[in-house]
């Protein structure tokens, strides 16, 4: 992860390599883990292979890796991705992918060669930070008809961030800031308990459990404005600006630095120290407020 984390990704295979040899000499496949720690790949080829892609992590985490299903189908026979039941309907336009099927407990049901974690394809092909695919989007909501935002510009906002790591949540005041700046309508997307703060953000609440309507309207917005959660992953695959809004000691995957090198359309805002949501806020206030005065007439 330290290496991941400094962009050095073939350090980090060289670590993972490792590994996978000391698995294969102790024979342990880690069965005896929790089903999203359990290893998987056991470094065997893909080439000309039917591959079951395995979705063991969280959705946001699907989002970002299935774009490796594009070049796993350059080498493999047939790719099939056993994935969380509300991403189906978005992962089967995901190029590369020939079948998907709604993931469950027990085993899949349908016939592979070899099967791989969505996260290790990464490890498997041995991307490199420029080799990364980042043509955007990469994943296409069906159509339905748009509902109507409003006038003005129109800013997506998602402040909390799953239990695992309560780092990455801001505290709804801080959000609220937002909602003064000029020409600016803020909108909801944000699930769970902290959605019942909506009201005090001044926000219209255009939230929805279901992915592939949360896309469309994200694809309706200006800008979204989150967390790092699902939203932001989302936000990215389908081409929308999105502005991320990290705690000083964040996942691996963000590197370092004002953008993304997994999204082209994201734009990064880092605490200079831990727990200084204050200042982040103030560079997104001053940010929003030099962008509204770039679209006002001259």
């Amino acid at each position: 992860m330290a290496a991941m984390r400094r962009g050095d990704f073939a350090r980090a295979w060289e670590i993972s390599d490792g590994v996978l040899r000391e698995r294969k000499a102790s024979g342990g496949g880690g069965w005896d883990l929790p089903r999203h720690e359990q290893n998987i790949w056991n470094g065997a080829s893909l080439s000309g292979k039917r591959v079951l892609v395995r979705c063991y992590h969280g959705l946001g985490d699907t989002i970002q890796f299935i774009r490796f299903a594009a070049p796993l189908r350059a080498v493999a026979q047939e790719v099939i991705v056993w994935v969380q039941p509300s991403l189906m309907e978005l992962v089967k336009t995901a190029r590369g992918v020939d079948n998907a099927i709604p993931l469950h407990d027990g085993t899949p049901d349908v016939d592979y060669d070899v099967d791989i974690e969505v996260m290790e394809l990464v490890h498997a092909l041995r991307i490199q930070p420029d080799t990364i695919p980042i043509e955007v989007p990469y994943l296409f909501p069906p159509q339905k008809a748009a509902r109507s935002l409003g006038p003005g510009f129109n800013v997506g906002i998602v402040w909390e961030a799953g239990g695992w790591d309560p780092r990455r949540s801001i505290p709804a005041p801080h959000i609220a800031q937002l909602a003064r700046v000029s020409g600016i309508t803020l909108h909801s997307l944000q699930r769970g308990p902290a959605q019942k703060l909506v009201s005090q953000i001044t926000a219209s609440d255009i939230s929805t459990d279901d992915v592939c309507e949360t896309a469309r309207r994200i694809r309706q917005l200006d800008l979204i404005v989150c967390v790092d959660t699902m939203v932001a992953h989302l936000a990215g695959a389908l081409g929308a600006p999105v502005w991320l809004l990290l705690h000083a000691r964040c996942d691996w995957r963000w590197t370092a630095g004002l953008a993304s090198v997994w999204y082209p359309t994201m734009r990064v805002f880092r605490q200079a120290k831990p727990d200084d949501w204050s200042s982040v806020i103030a560079s997104v206030r001053e940010s929003l407020i030099e962008d509204s005065a770039a679209r006002s007439p001259a």
